[in-house]
């Protein structure tokens, strides 16, 4: 309802606060919502859904390079055939069936891929509905003339959006490859199956902002759920396939685009994500607004010892992402270490592995696993930019002002989040390292494998130091910048993983951090650029803590 009000400088026109929609509209504002969402995403929406489409576009393009004839392809079906091959892949569907590039390239990317869209997804959700909650803004647009639906239904609307121009980018992009086996038809199985991923994880993420009031707890039981989905179609590929139909991942595999083309799952799925959605929607009638259905756990009359530090109440912030960090990295060191017994088989004729892992000299065995140890560490640096983020949230949230205006010094708070963002990092380090080693040390039968992983995976420790010093450098002179931390591992897998299996020039590594490190075990251990590595970080963290010293707190 609008109405006009009297104000000092005459009448107004417009929604007069505590106003309900006419004829209890729940969709009200819904569009003006959506157009605002997508303002504000203007930049975020296109780099996820350019990033993911040249991720597979990029990789299916690049099979021909690495695997140019039939004999190489069949050789990795082989070695892909192993428990260990198809829990980090897919069914075993694909192996049996000439394995031409677009098997080869459904079989490798879908589950990845899916599971890339998926954080995407839920991020939007997330974004456009409880963090507006978090921060009391949806508090005050409901004030106006807006129904109660218009919030979720504008936060799935974005996220339908991204889904479906992705989609539509790969299905042109695949389609226009020329590679055997890849067609038409089977892209569109291919982008028909990430976009149903994509809508039953919007659904997922409607559901579990209702549940809690905290923004970071629904995206974390929403990843929680999606790693469920990855737990559940690894084991029922290495099984009898009947726990990969529990899963929407499993689901978008077993259409086997460029291969059966079936359209049934991807269509079961789409229905499934409708009313998982339609659940989010009854859902939010259940609540009052800023609140969850769960009810927040009362707290202790008197807080812990710990908590009266820095230190202490930093580290129980960030323990429920540390935590998931840290079983994550552990599991895929494992799965990764699980795959070094047939190093030999799988790269034996596959040129461009082979001559990735011959560069490093060696033992076959150990250049490739200081190949892959290139992958945990780029992770776990995940970890370290959105742990060193974390300080940006607080002082735009509004959390840090009162905190910062009693005894704790800007110095000290700052300090206690980068000291969890370091050595958080490098806990999630040695977890994958560990989970590398002891699957190696299973899979080769040499105990020895464990301490060397180990250490392979903590030599990257400084490289991680220095990304969060950069995190903080632009957090204390550049804080609307400091976003452009990720361009760190974004570029250090480029350059580190990928620039050793297309052979990119070795110059481009020393832009990053992670180029500096040498690739213990296949290398010897230098020590020297860890060194200096180390002093660049603590230059870092000294500067930032001094230009947040020196500028205004920001809210938004």
């Amino acid at each position: 309802m609008t109405g006009t009000t009297a104000t000092d400088s005459g009448p107004r026109v417009g929604p007069v606060p505590g106003s309900r929609p006419p004829g209890g509209n729940t969709l009200a504002g819904a569009r003006t919502l959506f157009r605002f969402a997508l303002r504000r995403d203007r930049v975020r929406l296109p780099v996820w859904v350019l990033a993911l489409f040249i991720a597979n576009v990029g990789t299916a393009n690049n099979l021909k390079t690495t695997y140019p004839d039939a004999k190489d392809r069949a050789n990795i079906a082989d070695t892909m055939d192993s428990p260990a091959g198809l829990a980090m892949t897919g069914p075993d569907h694909y192996l049996h069936s000439g394995y031409d590039y677009g098997a080869m390239f459904s079989h490798q990317m879908v589950g990845y891929s899916a599971i890339a869209v998926a954080l995407m997804t839920v991020l939007f959700v997330v974004r456009h509905t409880r963090a507006e909650e978090e921060t009391g803004r949806a508090e005050l647009v409901r004030a106006g003339v807006v129904g109660r639906h218009a919030p979720l239904t504008a936060a799935l609307g974005v996220a339908v959006l991204a889904n479906v121009l992705l989609a539509l980018l790969l299905a042109m992009g695949l389609a226009g490859l020329d590679l055997e086996g890849i067609d038409s038809q089977g892209a569109l199985v291919f982008a028909g199956g990430q976009l149903m991923v994509g809508l039953v994880f919007a659904g997922v993420a409607a559901v579990t902002v209702q549940i809690t009031e905290h923004s970071r707890a629904a995206s974390g039981m929403a990843f929680a759920v999606l790693g469920a989905a990855y737990a559940l179609r690894a084991a029922g590929d290495v099984g009898s396939g009947f726990l990969s139909w529990l899963s929407p991942i499993g689901w978008a595999q077993r259409a086997y685009p460029f291969l059966d083309d079936r359209w049934w799952p991807v269509l079961l799925g789409i229905v499934i994500a409708l009313a998982v959605g339609a659940a989010g929607y009854a859902l939010s009638t259940r609540r009052d607004v800023g609140a969850g259905l769960r009810p927040a756990r009362r707290g202790e009359p008197h807080a812990r010892s710990s908590l009266t530090t820095p230190l202490g109440f930093a580290l129980r912030l960030h323990r429920g992402l540390l935590t998931g960090f840290v079983f994550g990295l552990l599991l895929l060191g494992a799965m990764y270490g699980s795959l070094l017994g047939d190093v030999e088989d799988m790269i034996e004729d596959v040129d461009q592995f082979k001559k990735a892992v011959e560069r490093l000299g060696g033992d076959l065995t150990d250049s490739f696993a200081s190949t892959v140890v290139i992958v945990l560490a780029v992770v776990a640096s995940i970890y370290v930019v959105m742990a060193a983020l974390r300080p940006r949230s607080e002082e735009t949230s509004g959390r840090a002002e009162p905190v910062l205006g009693v005894w704790l010094s800007r110095t000290s708070w700052l300090y206690s989040h980068l000291a969890v963002a370091v050595v958080g990092g490098t806990l999630v380090l040695l977890a994958g390292g560990v989970g590398m080693g002891l699957a190696g040390a299973a899979s080769v039968s040499d105990g020895e494998m464990l301490p060397k992983l180990m250490g392979a995976a903590l030599a990257y420790a400084p490289a991680l130091w220095v990304t969060a010093g950069v995190a903080a450098l632009l957090f204390g002179w550049a804080p609307k910048a400091v976003q452009l931390t990720w361009v760190i591992p974004v570029y250090s897998f480029i350059t580190g993983y990928l620039g050793q299996l297309f052979d990119m020039p070795e110059g481009l590594k020393n832009f990053s951090p992670f180029g500096h490190i040498p690739q213990y075990p296949a290398e010897s251990m230098d020590w020297l650029p860890m060194g200096i590595l180390t002093l660049l970080a603590a230059a870092l963290f000294a500067a930032g803590a001094a230009g947040f010293h020196r500028r205004d707190l920001e809210t938004k």
